[in-house]
């Protein structure tokens, strides 16, 4: 922060710290310079036109408005250097606007109390300096890294270390998950699930699959900061909030990301998660996400609902469908224009187009007829509970899954709310099988 900055921050402080009216800000910023010089009436009267109410939750807007001033930059021309503030005014933030049921967080220590936290290490867990990721020892670090390689290129888990996640858990509870997404998003909402989005595509003439590139990497903190701020969470707050969430990849880490030499996508990749981002593995991310996508769902949704298509989105899956869509070309091209807009890439790779002849599937669900689990991972499913039963679990666990019995019981109850009665004939084979 340059000495105008730090200037203008003082003065914006003096403005918040008591009565909104001109002949009181003209006392409180007079003690700010230790003077009272001429500019002073023309500043005052500048911010109380721009800002009929004192705008005690955006602390750093009103100092960036001091700085930018008419009267500031004339006296500048007339003075030269501007005096040095010789005293600054502690003025906490309060909340002004609150669209949802919220906690009320006037400020940062009202933050460290809900989240059980003292200031300073509410700071170190923010991490808004980013020194984390400058850091040569990994122990500094508030995330473990896991890359892992598919076929569409490199995915990198950031899981957060077991401070870091117990506070995000509470984040998500008593703050972020209180503010309602739209809704077209089934993805990480409570009562909506993979499921509910693919029964709404059921048995149409045509079903088109896209899908958002970078999903979590390419949401920014700054959009995150944007959220907070439009649900009321005063600057400080919503500052301290989006160091929690968000991370900066460090650069160790980035330089031993698999690569495919040539491949645009992985550039991109890489130049995300070295800005602070959504970490994919924070719990927090989800609904952040999906908070974030509001404006997008609405546009798809407005844009689905004027051409008579079915919208969900799971995550980073856009499915679109309807009774026959005969220029699916169009709906890719209006999709993708609308989500570059909005400030998202579509993945051309990932894109497809299935009409009523071939298996429609929605986020791994085929919905032809009915919810169905795929003909190949059904097969699949039951040569695996044949092995258990005729071999043993032990001899057919051969991915060395820790909690083999769980494993395939979660599979086989996903199974089963798709399609009750192959459900039940694979429950049938699970307990025949004799487990040690």
């Amino acid at each position: 922060m340059d000495r105008d900055q730090r200037l203008a921050a003082a003065l914006a402080d003096a403005m918040l710290a008591g009565k909104w009216a001109p002949k009181a800000a003209r006392k409180r910023l007079g003690r700010t310079l230790g003077q009272q010089p001429k500019w002073l009436k023309r500043l005052v009267r500048e911010v109380l036109t721009a800002y009929p109410r004192p705008p005690l939750d955006r602390p750093r807007e009103l100092a960036a408005f001091v700085l930018r001033s008419a009267a500031l930059e004339r006296a500048h021309r007339k003075s030269g250097p501007l005096p040095r503030p010789v005293r600054r005014f502690s003025t906490p933030t309060s909340t002004v606007l609150r669209p949802f049921p919220t906690p009320v967080l006037d400020h940062a220590g009202a933050l460290a109390d809900l989240l059980d936290l003292d200031l300073d290490e509410l700071e170190l867990l923010a991490d808004t300096a980013l020194r984390a990721r400058r850091a040569h020892d990994p122990r500094i670090a508030h995330y473990r890294y896991h890359w892992r390689m598919r076929p569409g290129g490199p995915r990198l888990i950031e899981a957060p270390k077991p401070r870091l996640l117990t506070v995000q858990r509470r984040i998500l509870e008593e703050i972020i998950g209180l503010i309602p997404v739209h809704p077209a998003a089934h993805g990480f909402v409570p009562g909506r699930s993979a499921v509910t989005g693919a029964a709404l595509h059921v048995g149409a003439g045509t079903v088109v699959n896209l899908d958002l590139e970078h999903f979590f990497a390419g949401i920014t903190a700054g959009r995150v900061w944007g959220v907070l701020r439009a649900a009321g969470f005063p600057e400080p707050v919503a500052h301290l909030l989006t160091g929690l969430t968000t991370h900066a990849t460090p650069v160790a880490v980035l330089s031993v990301m698999p690569d495919r030499p040539g491949e645009a996508r992985n550039f991109r990749l890489r130049r995300s998660l070295g800005t602070p981002h959504l970490p994919q593995g924070a719990p927090t991310s989800p609904q952040l996400a999906n908070l974030i996508l509001y404006s997008l769902d609405r546009r798809l949704q407005a844009y689905a609902d004027a051409a008579g298509l079915r919208y969900t989105r799971y995550a980073d899956d856009l499915t679109f469908s309807g009774p026959q869509v005969r220029h699916p070309d169009s709906v890719v091209a209006a999709v993708t224009s609308m989500a570059a807009a909005e400030g998202f890439r579509v993945n051309d790779a990932k894109s497809r187009v299935r009409r009523h002849h071939q298996r429609q599937v929605v986020t791994g669900i085929v919905v032809n007829e009915w919810t169905n689990l795929a003909r190949p991972e059904y097969d699949r499913l039951r040569a695996v509970l044949h092995d258990c039963r005729v071999n043993g679990p032990a001899a057919a666990n051969r991915d060395g899954h820790d909690d083999f019995r769980a494993h395939l019981q979660g599979r086989v109850s996903w199974a089963g709310s798709l399609n009750p009665g192959r459900g039940a004939k694979l429950a049938a084979m699970f307990d025949r099988i004799v487990w040690d």
